[in-house]
């Protein structure tokens, strides 16, 4: 069955393109002990490709791919609040029930499967986005600079009070393996409970980190909320449909990555030099590198609009993109039977070059069945499950 009429090829492509990225910054999360993902020291290093890697995800990867994420759901919402108006619908009420059902298959996705969930994140932020949809873009570029800056202003005022526990020896020795300290009795027990039973990592999640859904959405949220707002802004203004000029994208581009790379390659370094230190690698990975997270994500857009092009490649990863909210549940399924206790139980025995690979095999699924299935229905099975549930879907013909 051929796509909707509607559908914007570019930001399928994007979408494709971020959620097989995303993999590739949540690849750690789901094979490595919590403290690698600050500090590659958390687990034996297997010669330089192990740190290379790392330095690669730091610079290019992690954070970036989350933002571009975070932006493509910004533009989704406008375009389900633009297509019920069309339909002589109530849109606010299309996308609070859309929201509210994204919630529950959150909460779900955190409580049964794995713990590094954003969609509970993205539908209560995106509640919040719709009372400034129909802003201008300048307005709303505004917004979302203004969250960023009382993002950065919340993490560094956290970062420095973390800091000064390191006077305190028993609030630092709970809080330091959090944030990349290496303590190899509290690694291997976190190695032990992941290779447990699925009743024994269900009871974790209800109880231990019961209460991380909400904790993340407020670390995180300020930044979330923002991307969103450039997403409403990049839709609203063609960025992200693929319209500018192509000279236009090359400078997006190139400006962000002249600004951008080098200072992260210089945070890398100075998280390098200084031994991996918790407090340094929590500045880097969380403050410092702040400015420079959305440069490099509108940068990775601007290349991918750029690259893209015609031809079999781009159908398939445009596939992924219809069916990204499948692909993204999916992969959760995949990879937790990959690396937990209750599956093949390999969770912190690949190194990072395995798990590349681990990355690219899956991408290869993505590609595979994502187009096999779109060929012969309308929608991917969890989009369909999400539009059921909320009230949005409509057989063809019946509008």
């Amino acid at each position: 069955m051929r796509p909707d009429a509607d559908r914007i090829i570019t930001l399928d492509v994007l979408r494709g393109l971020a959620v097989m990225g995303i993999l590739l910054m949540n690849i750690g999360g789901f094979a490595l002990p919590e403290g690698a993902y600050f500090n590659p020291h958390a687990v034996a290093l297997h010669g330089p490709a192990d740190r290379s890697i790392w330095i690669a995800q730091f610079v290019l990867v992690d954070g970036k791919l989350r933002n571009i994420f975070s932006l493509l759901f910004g533009a989704g919402i406008l375009l389900v609040i633009d297509r019920a108006i069309a339909a002589g619908r109530d849109e606010g009420v299309v996308h609070i029930r859309r929201m509210a059902v994204l919630a529950l298959f959150g909460l779900a996705h955190f409580y049964l499967l794995w713990w590094g969930d954003i969609l509970f994140q993205y539908a209560v932020l995106g509640t919040l986005a719709m009372f400034v949809a129909d802003r201008r873009p300048a307005a709303l570029v505004r917004l979302a600079l203004l969250c960023l800056l009382l993002h950065a202003i919340l993490s560094a005022t956290s970062l420095f009070g973390l800091a000064s526990l390191r006077a305190n020896p028993a609030d630092w020795s709970t809080i330091a393996p959090q944030i990349g300290a290496v303590d190899r009795p509290a690694i291997a027990a976190e190695i032990h409970r992941m290779h447990g039973t699925y009743p024994a990592l269900l009871h974790h999640r209800v109880t231990v980190d019961l209460g991380l859904p909400f904790a993340m959405l407020i670390g995180n949220g300020l930044e979330t909320l923002g991307m969103m707002l450039f997403g409403m802004a990049g839709l609203r203004s063609g960025f992200l449909t693929g319209v500018w000029p192509r000279q236009r994208y090359r400078q997006v581009a190139l400006v962000g990555y002249a600004m951008a790379i080098p200072v992260m390659l210089l945070l890398a370094y100075w998280a390098i030099r200084s031994g991996f230190d918790p407090v340094v690698n929590l500045g880097v990975t969380t403050v410092w590198s702040l400015p420079f997270r959305p440069l490099l994500a509108l940068a990775h857009v601007a290349l991918a609009v750029l690259i893209a092009g015609d031809g079999a490649v781009r159908t398939r990863i445009a596939a992924v993109g219809r069916a990204a909210f499948t692909n993204y549940l999916g992969t959760s399924l995949m990879m937790t039977t990959l690396f937990y206790g209750y599956g093949l139980g390999l969770f912190g025995r690949l190194d990072r070059l395995q798990l590349l690979a681990v990355v690219v095999a899956t991408w290869a699924i993505m590609l595979l069945w994502s187009k096999a299935w779109l060929d012969r229905y309308r929608h991917g099975p969890l989009e369909w499950v999400w539009r059921t549930l909320a009230g949005t879907y409509h057989r063809p013909g019946s509008d």
